[in-house]
């Protein structure tokens, strides 16, 4: 009986474990899973990342799509190529991607 109780307990440990690892992948901020940056002018009104310019406080802020001051988190590399500015830029003209 004494084994079967130190087995069960064993089982718990290992379950627990792996619980506590998922929990910790899940809670890792998604800039750590790769290289990013902030890319402004690309989110549609209400989905930008933080502080979009004067009369915003944060994320989900933003008024208009493609505002020029709002911006959001890319793949490095990648924000240009999609039409962004890696600064922020007047007006909130769709971006145009580049070929």
């Amino acid at each position: 009986m004494n084994n079967s109780l130190t087995r069960n307990a064993l089982k718990l440990g290992t379950i627990a474990t792996a619980m506590a690892a998922a929990a910790t992948l899940s809670a890792t901020p998604a800039s750590a899973a790769g290289a990013k940056e902030k890319c402004y002018g690309v989110a549609l009104a209400g989905k930008n990342d933080c502080a979009a310019g004067p009369g915003t406080t944060c994320a989900g802020t933003s008024t208009k799509d493609y505002q020029g001051n709002a911006w959001k988190y890319v793949s490095k590399g990648s924000c240009e190529n999609m039409g962004g500015s890696l600064k922020p830029r007047k007006g909130n003209a769709k971006p145009v991607a580049k070929k």
